[in-house]
Order: structure tokens, then sequence, then C-alpha cells
């Protein structure tokens, strides 16, 4: 047995222990863990301090290392999480349907853990914590496979985790944390049915594909985030302009950034005024069609390619449209299923777009930054799921369930 499938041994011995334990317990751990987290400040930031400078020397994206920083602010965020995490109700045992039949057998679903969850990342390291965090809360062990950009980071936290669950008397091995970040070693994981339940791939398009077509394991896909504001006939000009420079410039590295913007070509002049020097100021490279190039000081003319871009930077694609039909087959072409927005005064055009805009996050008058699992209330999200079957959108703490039929009898046999 080699060092992997020990460790997937090791968690899966874990999750046994973990699904006896009640949820005072559960909730004891995540105290421990925030507490934790803020305890151990210091040496946290200086592990991430490692990871900057490594990122740094290999001339990385100025985008990707803010995905990469912890900072004492993300520090407490990360704490207020998990804390938030642990005043959620406790999913597990809950019964979510009971019938009884014309034979007197009753008939429900009882809400169960998943089991082994394996959480394949990226730069980000509050991923640790948030993965960690929701598995436990659903009584799932879990296995944390980080990209080697931010071992430092990713290793300093699972340590701390570690130690934080044994004070509530649950096995450290809940939380296994894999330190060999090579692609022999995640393929493998991919592989590991005997242990794994689950495989739930974070990151870029790269990296969801490869777990998607290698894995052997069930995957719940994570997707990349092209999110589309569409600008109505209609809008308010101003609010338009707060959601879009929201959307585009509060944080740019993530997967809930605005990256394409359509305007109606009725209200594109007057929005251009508003919008054009307000994008340029916060530093944004306008990529236009030729119609915005007319109205807008763009940078560049945008191609095919930008349309369908996920930028994850200060750039943004910029279509005017003749109608919101042709805005929502724009975003049925270009759109990965994340987040859409309509900027609307119109009732009848905003419920067009809810009802015809397949995205996992449909918005109306209000940026596309709102989709997160802490946001939505779900105390912190494993990711962001943009597939349809078991889960979608910002995946808490139920979608790391599964459930189980429980049949109650007085004797009856068939």
């Amino acid at each position: 047995m080699d060092s992997l499938e020990i460790l997937c041994q090791r968690a899966k011995n874990a999750s046994k222990i973990l699904k006896q334990k009640g949820t005072n317990d559960k909730n004891s751990a995540l105290t421990f863990i925030a507490e934790a987290l803020l305890e151990n400040e210091e040496a946290i930031l200086c592990a991430n301090n490692k990871d900057i400078e490594n990122a740094k020397m290999n001339k990385m994206a100025e985008g990707m290392i803010d995905r990469l920083t912890l900072t004492k602010e993300r520090i407490v965020q990360m704490a207020e999480g998990v804390k938030q995490v642990a005043a959620l109700s406790d999913p597990i045992g809950e019964i979510i349907s009971m019938e009884t039949l014309p034979n007197g057998l009753k008939v429900g679903k009882r809400r169960t853990p998943l089991g082994v969850a394996g959480v394949i990342y990226e730069s980000r390291p509050n991923v640790t914590v948030d993965t960690a965090v929701l598995c436990l809360k659903a009584s799932n062990a879990v296995i944390l496979r980080g990209g080697s950009d931010a071992y430092f980071s990713n290793k300093a936290l699972s340590d701390v985790m570690r130690d934080a669950i044994l004070k509530a008397g649950i096995p450290s091995d809940a939380i296994c944390f894999m330190e060999d970040t090579s692609r022999e070693t995640v393929t493998k994981l991919m592989k590991m049915n005997d242990y794994l339940d689950v495989l739930i791939p974070r990151g870029g398009a790269g990296l969801i594909k490869s777990v998607v077509e290698n894995s052997t394991v069930p995957v719940i896909e994570t997707g990349t985030g092209n999110c589309h504001i569409y600008v109505d006939k209609s809008a308010d000009v101003n609010m338009a302009k707060d959601i879009i420079i929201n959307a585009k410039t509060s944080r740019t590295s993530v997967c809930n950034a605005a990256e394409s913007l359509l305007i109606h070509k009725d209200v594109a002049p007057v929005l251009f005024e508003v919008i054009g020097s307000a994008l340029k100021e916060k530093g944004v490279e306008i990529r236009g069609c030729e119609r915005s190039m007319k109205l807008l000081p763009c940078d560049a003319l945008a191609t095919e390619e930008d349309f369908g871009k996920e930028f994850l930077s200060l750039i943004i694609s910029v279509k005017i449209v003749d109608s919101i039909d042709e805005a929502i087959s724009h975003i049925e072409k270009y759109s990965t299923g994340h987040s859409e927005c309509i900027v609307t005064s119109d009732y009848a055009c905003a419920n067009k777009f809810l009802d015809l805009v397949d995205s996992a996050a449909v918005y109306v008058n209000a940026s596309t930054r709102f989709t997160d699992g802490f946001e939505f209330g779900l105390g912190a999200e494993i990711g962001i799921s943009t597939q349809k079957l078991h889960a979608r959108g910002p995946m808490g703490i139920k979608e790391l369930t599964t459930y189980k039929y429980i049949i109650l009898g007085s004797g009856q046999v068939r």
C-alpha cells in the first residue's frame, strides 16, 4: 500500500468515526477551528508570505497573486465563515420526506453524509478552510489537494485545523492534506474508488476538464465564470454603472466577477458617457464590438475569443445589442453557466431574463459578485457548481450530503 492509499485509508477510517459524532461535537470542532485560525494568524501569514515570494519569483500575474494572498482581514473573514457554518442547522439525520403507503409501510428519506470527499483546487488558500469546515459539518472526511503555488499556506491551515478538531474528540484524519502536489499523484487520487465517494475540482478550466475526463470517482463539476451583465433599454443608468463597476473591479480574480457587458442600443450612448470614464479610472481594458468602438473609449476590437473568455483581470468585453432576445442569445452562446445579470426597470424583461437564461445564478439589478456561499447565507462554499445534477450554484452543507430511504414497518411481508 503506497503513501496515497494509506492517506485515503486514514480518511475513510476517520469518516466512520465522524458519522457517529453528534451536532455538538461537530460544532465544538468548528469553534476550535475558528479560534485556532485567529490564534495562529502570525504563523499562517508567515507561510503565506513564502508562497507569495515564490509566486513573484515565478512572475505570477497580479490577479493570481491576489487570489493567493492572505491578510489579517481575510483570516478574520475565514474565522467568521467557520462560525457561520457552526451556527447553521445540521443536515445529517434530517427527514426529507415521509409517506404512509396503503399497506401501512412508512417510507421516507433521511439525509446522510457522502462519506469521503476529495477536493482538488488551485491557488486560493481560503478554499482549504471553506472546504474542510463544510465537509466536517456534513459529517464527511475530506482529502485536500491544493496547488503547489499555495503549498505552504495550505499546509499551515490544514495543520491548524487538524490540531483544533482533536480537542473536540474528532480524529485529525477527518481533514487530510496531500503534501505531494505532483500530477502523477493527483491522477492516482482520481482512481481511488475504494476510498473516495466524490471528487470535487475547483479551479481553472484546465483543471476541471482534466478531472472530469480522467476520474473514475464520481465528480461534482465546478465551473469557470464568464459572467455577463446586460443593461436593458429601461435601465437606471447610475444603477447600471454601480453594478458594472462593482462586478468588474471589486475583485477581478474570482469566478463571479463580470467579464462581459451587453448594452441595449437605445441606452448605449447615455450609458457610455457614464461608464466609459468610470471603467478607465479603474484601469479596465475595454474590448468592444464595432458599434461600441464608435461610442466608447475601447482599447481593442473584441474577438470571438474575447466574448467567451474568463479574463480574471481588468479586462471586459462589450457588445451593443438590438434587443433582450439578442442579449439572451449571446449569453446562451458564450456563457459558462455561472452568473448573469440584467439591469432593467421593465418587469416583463426581468421575468423573461429569469426564465430564459440558463445559468446557476441569474440576477435582476444586482452585482454578480454575490454568487458566493458566504453571501447566500451558507456560511461558506465548497465551490460554484455549473452542472445540473446533484448540485447547482454555491455548494453549501446540504450539497455535501446524500440520502437513504428508511422504511418503517409493523411486520409487513410481500
